[in-house]
């Protein structure tokens, strides 16, 4: 500011080879002291600065460098505003400028200094107008950067979460099926060791082979939490060619088992075959710890557009009949539904009017 007025100051005593008076000092600063707060109040600094411009013509003849304050404010007004703000401003000043610095011509100024003065002050505002858009780009697209950051932030979160649930509902199924079947093996072993040691050596096989598979399952399951480099599976590995697997348990425990799978299995999705696999494995420890069945039928149909699962046994109902499955009647029930549709199927649990129980679930392909 001070290298301005000083500008302002030496130009005006170039052209009149004569002293600088007080009220020219006053004009000078009145024209450069503006510039202080151009930053804060741009727009009450121009008005101010143009002020001091007549000023300084009145008292001075700085008619090469009087539009200079304006030029810097001018910069200001068009960076801090908007498109219409550095338009009017340009209009302003160059108006300003041209009409402060015409009645001087015969004076000593010339036309070209006025018209000189407002070609640089538009140049001033144009520039100022096209570092505000540059800037407003810039944050924009900050902005949407960090926008988006917060949206994959929430999205990993809610798959977190997600993943977090079907792993559970994984070692649910995985850790109940297993533990029923070794505890009833393990009650018929401990009923029939004096009696019939060979019933009892065929439990302690089963309890064996319901364990082994157990820790195999869990090992799969879990080691999706401790290897970050293997690619994490989106679903368990079983599907319908397990199914056969799953009577084993049940014929330990002497109830007799019928597994009938129909139609193309190559046709199954893996998420629909795991997810019939995970509901036949539920309804199958259920007819162990609850149903004190002595006979069980597993039927999967695979159709055009859906795939049937149909697990039925002679033992006591747990639902009236007919009812669906509510989703407070057990975690095991509850999974069995949630997993029917989250492929965009049903599942219905309840016993038949012969007092069968009966889970039947429709899993769209």
């Amino acid at each position: 500011m001070a290298g301005l007025a000083a500008l302002l100051i030496a130009d005006g005593l170039i052209r009149d080879e004569g002293e600088v008076t007080v009220a020219a000092i006053g004009a000078v600063a009145l024209a450069t002291g503006p510039l202080l707060w151009r930053r804060s109040a741009p727009q009450l600094a121009l008005v101010t600065i143009v002020g001091g411009v007549f000023a300084c013509l009145a008292t001075l003849t700085p008619y090469d460098v009087v539009a200079v304050p304006l030029i810097v404010c001018a910069y200001s007004v068009a960076v801090t505003g908007d498109r219409v703000r550095s338009a009017l401003t340009a209009v302003v000043v160059v108006a300003a400028t041209v009409g402060a610095v015409a009645p001087y011509v015969d004076e000593g100024a010339e036309w070209h200094d006025a018209l000189l003065n407002g070609v640089v002050l538009l140049l001033a505002v144009a520039t100022g107008d096209a570092v505000r858009a540059r800037r407003a780009f810039r944050e924009a697209t900050l902005a949407r950067e960090a926008e988006r950051e917060r949206e994959q932030h929430a999205e990993a979160l809610r798959m977190v979460a997600e993943e977090r649930l079907r792993i559970a509902q994984e070692v649910h199924d995985v850790v109940a099926h297993a533990m029923v079947a070794i505890s009833v093996q393990a009650g018929t072993a401990a009923h029939v060791l004096d009696r019939r040691p060979e019933q009892a050596g065929t439990a302690l096989r089963a309890i064996k082979d319901a364990s082994d598979a157990a820790l195999t399952d869990l090992a799969r399951t879990l080691g999706l939490l401790r290897d970050d480099d293997a690619p994490a599976p989106l679903r368990p590995t079983e599907g319908l060619s397990g199914l056969a697997g799953l009577a084993a348990p049940l014929r330990g425990a002497g109830i007799a088992v019928d597994v009938a799978i129909e139609g193309h299995q190559d046709r199954v999705p893996p998420a629909v075959g795991a997810a019939a696999f995970r509901i036949v494995q539920e309804a199958a420890t259920n007819i162990l710890r609850h149903a004190g069945a002595r006979r069980a039928t597993i039927t999967v149909e695979v159709g055009g557009e859906a795939v049937e699962v149909t697990v039925e046994d002679d033992g006591a109902a747990l639902t009236p009949v007919g009812r669906p499955v509510e989703a407070g009647s057990g975690n095991g029930l509850r999974g069995m539904t949630e997993r029917a549709t989250a492929l965009g199927g049903r599942l219905d649990a309840g016993h038949q009017a012969d007092g069968s129980w009966r889970v039947h679930a429709r899993l769209p392909l």
